[in-house]
Order: C-alpha cells, then structure tokens, then sequence
C-alpha cells in the first residue's frame, strides 16, 4: 500500500469511529424524531443533541442556559443562569477507545506507519472539531479547544493500544524496544527496573481486581432493583421509543456507575448532588433526578458496610503475592525487607493514581444548583485505594519472605 493509499485508509478509520461514537446517539433520536415528534421538529437539534452528548463522553465542558419556562418549573433559584455540563458518559470515551484500538491494529499491519498514525490523528481531530464547531447554540456551547482537543485525545490513545497490542513489527513497538534500550545505555539499573515493573503490574492489578469486583457488584444491584427500576420507567412516561431512547443514555454511564461502586468499595463512597452521600456507612440523599438506573442506588444504614473495604485490601494483597516471584527473580538474589516494603508501597500509590483519576473521569457537574456535584471525590478515592493497596501489599510481599539465616 503507497502513501496516498495509506492516508486514506486511516482517515477513512478516523472518519468511522466519528461516525459510530455520534450514530449510537443519533440513531434513536432520529426514529424518535421521525415517529414521536412526527418530523414537526427540526432535524438539526437532534443533531446537535447527539453531537453534544458525544462530547460529552469524551470530558468536553458544555454550556448550558435552559429555557425559561423549563427553568421555572424546576423551582429553585438560578435555575435560568447558564450553567456548566461536565459529567462524562464514559461509555462513549471507552467505545472510541476500543475503536481506536481496532483502528491501531489495522494501521500497524500496513507499510508507512508513521503516516497512517498522522492522518488518522489529523482527521479525527479536524473531524472532532467540525462537530463541535456544528453545535454551537445559545442554550448548548460545547468548549470549542476541549471539542478539538479530548476526543482526539481518546482516540489517540486507543490508536497507541492497538498499535502496541497489533503487529510487532509496527513503529509502536519498535519505539518501545528503542526506548528500553536507551535506557539501558543511559545506566538504568536493574534493580530500580524490577521494583518499577512490581509496582505498575501489581498496582494496575489491584485496582483492575477492584473495578472487575465492581462490575459485578452494580449487576447485581441493577438485579436486586429491577421492579424500583421499572417503575420509574413507568413514571417517566417516555412511551416506548422515549423509552429507548434513555435507556442508550443510562448504558453510557454504565462505566461511570463501576468507577462510583469502586469509589464505595473503597471507603469515601460518591454523592448525588451537594450534601448527598453513598457511602459503605449509609446513603443519605436529597432529591434526586427521576433516572431509572439511579433506583438501584442502596439506602439506608449498613451494618456490614465495613466488609466491602477488604476487597481492596484483598486485591492489594493478591497483587503483592503474585508480582513477588518475578521482582524475585529479576533482582537475582534475596531481596531485603526495605525494598519489599517500598515495592509494597508503590503498588498503593500505582493503585491509587488509577483509581483516582478514573474517579476523576467518572465526576463532575450534571446540571444545576446541587446537581453541580455528581460522583466520587478523586483525592479521597485515590488517598483511600493507596492505603489500602499499599499496607496490603507491604504484607502479601514481606509473608513470602524466606527468614534470614
């Protein structure tokens, strides 16, 4: 494949996961247009909706000024001030991601690497602008630097992925083993790349430990409410197409619904609006908007609340005694007490990062007055997850410890 082909191919990538990541949204705004609204409205807002919820996904800023009559009938003052929408649908971020990941894999299996990275990074973001650029009205702005900028960020990430994960021979890799080698040469110590080595796997390990505890803690949850659910869906009174209409909505906070269960397993728990609190010591919430999936939210006291901080305790020290072995056998000798606590301790601040600034991702503001603080607090969650990950490693590297003789 030459260079001109090859430029084609990405931007073509490019241009398709643009088109899928707005199409999930647009798709049933259109048949709801089509057969709710009977075409009596213009197309173009639904467009635009589906334009803004897709920034949105990606952590794009969107400025909000509600109409009037819609304002007054939310019944609390400032209501009509705009205000700013940052609370992102993560699903839509991971979906880009995977895309991009895909994408990746695709372009590093073709000659002219280098290229095909450039156009298709080029072409999401002249792309991702163009969207943004589309959606600019009085009562919704999206940021118009975010708008260019975090979609293609996203994107270019999951392009890295795929490249790394795809071919060994693509210019991801090959960049990689350049790196490991300079810094071979620049005198990196074995020692100091081994205690590195622990700490990312075991940290990310921790923390994925956590969120795969998560996942299926908010499944169940989503089980236990299922008739509270329904009918809120019944008190919506969307009809049907409504209907499906917000449930594409609610699957895109799934990942944010994980990240908010890990924030409780954790300990500091999440809020839904100011002075609210979901945490393992008991929920305490205000009024709150009439989402569906919000009815699997827990209530009340928890007299076991505490138990569900072992699970990162638990993960902490799994992933201690399973990065062990190798941080063992790369140090090529018996490792003293000092550098398995301090590879102990790293895990936790590894762990804690990530779980931090998926905390982080998962928060932000979903509309007016108290709704301005949505989700879980990023230096809590992270304080927390590091000091449970870190003691519980300390532990589960210093118990496979042979004694001194």
């Amino acid at each position: 494949m030459n260079r001109p082909l090859t430029t084609l191919f990405a931007a073509l990538e490019a241009l398709l996961v643009v088109g899928i990541g707005i199409g999930i949204s647009l798709v049933p705004l259109t048949i709801l247009w089509a057969f709710q609204y009977g075409l009596q409205i213009d197309w173009i807002v639904f467009w635009r909706a589906a334009a803004d919820i897709w920034l949105l996904g990606s952590g794009v800023d969107v400025t909000m000024t509600l109409n009037p009559v819609i304002a007054a009938s939310l019944g609390f003052a400032g209501a009509g001030a705009p205000f700013i929408l940052s609370i992102a649908p993560l699903g839509f971020a991971l979906l880009t991601v995977l895309l991009g990941a895909r994408a990746g894999r695709r372009i590093g299996e073709i000659p002219h690497n280098y290229l095909g990275i450039l156009a298709a990074i080029v072409t999401f973001g002249v792309l991702s602008l163009g969207v943004t650029l589309s959606t600019l009205t009085a009562s919704a702005r999206p940021s118009i630097w975010q708008g260019a900028l975090l979609p293609t960020i996203v994107f270019a990430i999951g392009l890295f992925v795929g490249l790394v994960l795809g071919s060994r021979t693509s210019v991801a890799v090959r960049g990689t083993a350049s790196g490991r080698s300079l810094l071979d040469r620049l005198g990196g110590r074995p020692r100091s790349r081994a205690v590195a080595t622990a700490a990312l796997t075991g940290g990310l390990g921790a923390a994925s430990v956590v969120l795969a505890v998560s996942a299926v803690l908010v499944a169940v949850l989503l089980l236990l409410s299922y008739a509270r659910i329904i009918s809120l869906y019944e008190g919506v009174h969307a009809a049907v197409l409504g209907g499906i209409a917000i449930t594409v909505g609610q699957l895109a906070f799934l990942p944010n619904l994980v990240i908010w269960a890990a924030s409780w397993l954790v300990g500091p728990g999440f809020s839904i609006g100011t002075g609210s609190a979901v945490s393992p010591l008991g929920t305490s919430l205000g009024p709150i908007p009439a989402i569906p999936i919000l009815g699997a939210l827990p209530s009340g006291q928890f007299a076991w609340g505490f138990l569900g901080l072992l699970i990162p305790v638990l993960a902490g020290f799994l992933a201690a005694i399973l990065a062990r072995p190798r941080l063992v056998a790369a140090l090529d000798a018996r490792p003293s007490a000092g550098i398995l606590i301090g590879t102990g301790l790293l895990i936790g601040v590894v762990g804690g990062v990530a779980l931090g600034l998926l905390a982080w991702a998962s928060a932000g503001a979903a509309g007016p007055g108290r709704l301005v603080d949505v989700g879980p607090s990023p230096l809590l969650v992270g304080a927390f997850a590091a000091l449970e990950f870190g003691v519980a490693a300390v532990i589960g590297l210093l118990v496979g410890r042979p004694p001194r003789p």
